[in-house]
């Protein structure tokens, strides 16, 4: 039997009846940016999501087929409908996987109980004679964010153990897999983070993107955008931008994004900006930013700073390409692998204020600054270049095709 399904496979591997699963959950803008590069391959796509995907016009092309097998995911409902909506999520799920004549379920996140989708799940899958291909934005994210914990680390070897393939976006994720989890070599293909061309952008200029922050236009502009958690390291920003104004430096920091569950964390940051006497210099936006708004602050600010302490890859950096606002991050995970100094960014040490400090004042004085509107349009250039998606889509279908010939 297993030889039969094999010979089909290898039959069947580089025509357009090739069918698979992408089941999203996670990131709706890198989410849309795939399908919209499978879309452009001989491939047949059902991608699982929910209402968030569902309105997007990628979803709309002739190659995808939605399932909303997600629904709403309003996080204000009582705790007893969100109870009933992830099991009836898990349903569809499983009455899906059993129907469907995919031969490929490409994961991109867990959904809900994240042991019982790294196991219980994928078991499942493998039962019904499914390929799994897996990506790992994050090789252990419970081991950055310090929650790590016995059955977590059980559950991520098993999900990397069961799967038939992973994809990363950096060698150095690759090779974390290998040596943190004895993946094989051959089972990881490395695929770079695609731009994030599904925000909208408008005709907004710096100007008047400023104006509508109430922003004055001589002054230095730094932003952080993203989920506020403790290993971005925010504060170190922060100390950063108070050493500056203590040399005289006119600088305004946006801080834009939710609180993650980590109402402490935010109350210490916010107790640094008063203790350092930058109440006036600090713009907060604590929530999360609709699509169609995200621009502004983009095109508001001189350039995004990631102050990180630990990460493998970051879809900011992504985000910040596509309005080609130029990026001062730490020395961690991949961050030199995709930043060019001096063309795209700067990079420095990790967990070191003093040394950021340093080198946004060297940023500040470069010619990358000096001329930020031409470059601006060079870092988006290079970016759609390098991180298309057109090229990430022929990538991903690839390791359809490996996993489908072995």
């Amino acid at each position: 039997m297993r030889e039969g399904r094999t010979g089909r496979h290898r039959g069947r591997c580089n025509h357009s009846d090739v069918k698979i699963s992408l089941i999203t959950g996670g990131a709706p803008h890198y989410e849309q940016g795939l399908v919209s590069g499978l879309a452009g391959q001989p491939l047949e796509v059902d991608v699982i999501g929910g209402d968030e995907l569902e309105a997007t016009p990628v979803m709309r092309l002739p190659q995808v087929h939605f399932k909303n097998l997600h629904g709403t995911q309003n996080p204000d409902s009582p705790l007893w409908l969100k109870f009933a909506r992830v099991i009836r999520v898990y349903l569809r799920l499983i009455f899906y996987a059993a129907r469907s004549k995919t031969e490929v379920i490409h994961i991109q996140w867990p959904y809900k109980f994240v042991f019982l989708d790294r196991t219980v799940l994928n078991l499942y899958y493998k039962a019904l004679g499914k390929k799994i291909v897996f990506t790992a934005h994050n090789i252990d994210g419970d081991a950055r964010d310090g929650t790590s914990s016995w059955s977590k680390r059980f559950s991520l070897r098993f999900l990397y153990k069961i799967v038939d393939h992973i994809i990363v976006h950096t060698d150095k994720m690759k090779n974390e897999l290998v040596a943190g989890f004895g993946v094989r070599d051959a089972k990881i293909s490395v695929i770079p983070h695609g731009v994030m061309s599904a925000v909208p952008e408008s005709s907004l200029n710096g100007a008047g993107a400023r104006k509508l922050l109430n922003i004055e236009p001589d002054l230095h502009v730094l932003l952080f955008f993203g989920l506020i958690t403790p290993y971005k390291g925010l504060e170190n920003l922060v100390e950063a931008v108070g050493r500056l104004r203590e040399e005289g430096k006119k600088l305004k920091l946006l801080v834009v994004g939710r609180v993650k569950e980590c109402p402490e964390y935010w109350e210490k940051v916010s107790g640094l900006i008063e203790r350092l006497g930058l109440v006036k210099d600090v713009i907060t936006e604590l929530k999360r930013v609709p699509d169609e708004s995200v621009e502004i602050y983009f095109k508001a600010a001189d350039v995004l700073v990631l102050p990180y302490r630990s990460i493998f890859q970051s879809g900011v950096l992504f985000l910040t390409y596509r309005f080609g606002l130029p990026v001062i991050a730490t020395d961690v995970g991949s961050f030199k692998e995709d930043i060019i100094r001096g063309k795209t960014g700067y990079v420095c040490r990790a967990d070191d204020s003093a040394d950021l400090a340093k080198t946004i004042s060297e940023y500040y004085a470069s010619d990358l600054f000096a001329d930020l509107e031409n470059k601006r349009r060079e870092i988006r250039d290079y970016a759609f270049d390098r991180y298309s998606w057109t090229r990430i889509g022929e990538m991903t279908r690839k390791v359809y095709e490996q996993v489908l010939r072995e």
